[in-house]
């Protein structure tokens, strides 16, 4: 990707494999810092794994990742290592607040790898298709508790960063709400809330907006947006072309695990020079 910017994100050769299914096929990957991008392709193609790669919630098998600032690679053996470590490690999976749990007992990644990943962690931000709020906590605890348990901030100073976040994306009037009590289009935006008052370099986004009704997406998109102007790095999965094509700088398009073509939301819709992104975007009109 063109630009004066500097990379925020710089992905090298990225394999990711579940079993012998090789789900990940050598991603190189540029992301300029400040920018707003928009990952799209066929359902299984590989989209929300890359993005849990960039996060560490699923550990890569081979390649490099250099992101806010921290890299981390890891090479295997051979093919057969990778497909016997894949198999077992399947069986445990990671999570979000254990992210290696189990993975020490079946690969061979080491401290320092995990001591990096774990600070990457703190640098990206990750926000779910599903919100995963918590239940049985009112808005402002569901944004200040988790900078309390994973970075000890004070009571106080979480709960005013909090309220801060929630003026940010208009929702401080519902903090003392229960998460029942919102709209999904609020739902959704207290998790982006959440996601920034850990104060990330790089926000990423699964599917933000295709749980939501249509006249709640807008209200979504527009804190992307504003986001986007005030040099929030972003990084978005999503089968909407409309918010790929207007609300992203860069469009990338990804088929069978594979980057196939990627560029300015114009090219990429008025003139892809891939056939199978032209195939994948004439689907989508007919």
């Amino acid at each position: 990707m063109t630009g004066n910017k500097e990379n925020i994100v710089d992905v090298r050769g990225l394999h990711k494999y579940f079993g012998t299914n090789h789900i990940l096929q050598g991603i190189d990957f540029q992301a300029r810092k400040g920018n707003l991008i928009s990952i799209i392709g066929r359902s299984g193609c590989g989209k929300t794994t890359f993005l849990r790669c960039l996060n560490c919630l699923e550990i890569m098998d081979r390649g490099s990742i250099k992101i806010a600032g921290i890299s981390l690679s890891r090479e295997a053996d051979s093919l057969e290592d990778i497909i016997k470590v894949s198999r077992r490690v399947s069986k445990i999976r990671t999570n979000i607040s254990m992210p290696f749990h189990g993975y020490e007992k079946v690969t061979s990644i080491d401290e320092d790898f995990q001591v990096k990943a774990l600070e990457l962690r703190y640098r990206v931000g990750m926000v779910f298709q599903g919100f995963n709020l918590f239940p049985h906590m009112n808005i402002l605890a569901n944004v200040s508790k988790p900078q309390m348990i994973i970075k000890n901030t004070p009571k106080d100073e979480a709960e005013h960063i909090a309220v801060t976040m929630l003026e940010k994306v208009g929702l401080e009037k519902f903090a003392f709400r229960m998460p029942h009590q919102v709209s999904g289009g609020q739902k959704q935006r207290v998790a982006i809330a959440r996601a920034l008052a850990m104060n990330p370099q790089v926000l990423l986004y699964d599917e933000p907006t295709s749980s939501l009704d249509p006249e709640l997406v807008d209200e979504v998109t527009n804190v992307m947006q504003q986001l986007n102007k005030e040099g929030m790095s972003q990084i978005v999965v999503t089968h909407s072309m409309y918010f790929a094509r207007n609300a992203s700088d860069y469009v990338v398009y990804m088929h069978e695990g594979k980057i196939i073509e990627q560029g300015r939301p114009e090219k990429m819709f008025e003139n892809p020079q891939d056939q199978r992104t032209r195939d994948y975007l004439n689907v989508l009109h007919t």
